[in-house]
C-alpha cells in the first residue's frame, strides 16, 4: 500500500501543461533536492525542436488556408526568438519575437472570408 502512495499523489497533481502549476513543481522538486539539475545544456535544441515544430505547423496545408505569409512570419519570429534568447541575450528581442510568433499563429488560424463563387449558377 505505502508503495502506491507516490502514484496516487501524482496522479492527483495537476497536469505538467499547466503554466500557473511549474512554480509549484519547482519548488516540490526543490525540496526534494532535485532543483540543481542542469537543464541549460539542453534549452537551445529543446528551443530550436519546438520552433520547428511550431514552424511547421504554420506550413502544413499553407496554401489551403492563408498562404505562405504567416510561415514567413513565423521563420522571422523564430529567428528573432533563438537570436534574442541565446546570441544577444536580449529579453526584449525574445519576447518580441514570442509576441510575433502568436500574431503568425493567428493569423494563421483566422478563418477566411468566403467569397461568392461567380462560377456557381445558383438561380437556375
Amino acid at each position: 500500500m505505502a508503495a502506491t502512495l507516490p502514484g496516487i499523489g501524482v496522479a492527483l497533481l495537476p497536469k505538467l501543461a499547466c503554466p500557473a502549476c511549474w512554480p509549484a513543481y519547482a519548488g516540490v522538486l526543490s525540496s526534494l533536492g532535485i532543483g540543481f539539475v542542469n537543464y541549460s545544456p539542453y534549452l537551445l535544441s529543446l528551443t530550436v525542436l519546438f520552433l520547428f515544430l511550431a514552424l511547421g505547423s504554420l506550413g502544413f496545408r499553407a496554401r489551403r488556408r492563408r498562404g505562405y505569409g504567416p510561415l514567413a512570419l513565423g521563420a522571422v519570429a523564430a529567428i528573432i526568438v533563438i537570436a534574442g534568447k541565446f546570441i544577444f541575450s536580449h529579453d526584449g528581442a525574445m519576447y518580441g519575437g514570442v509576441i510575433l510568433l502568436m500574431g503568425a499563429s493567428l493569423w494563421n488560424s483566422w478563418p477566411r472570408s468566403r467569397k461568392a463563387d461567380s462560377s456557381c449558377s445558383c438561380a437556375s
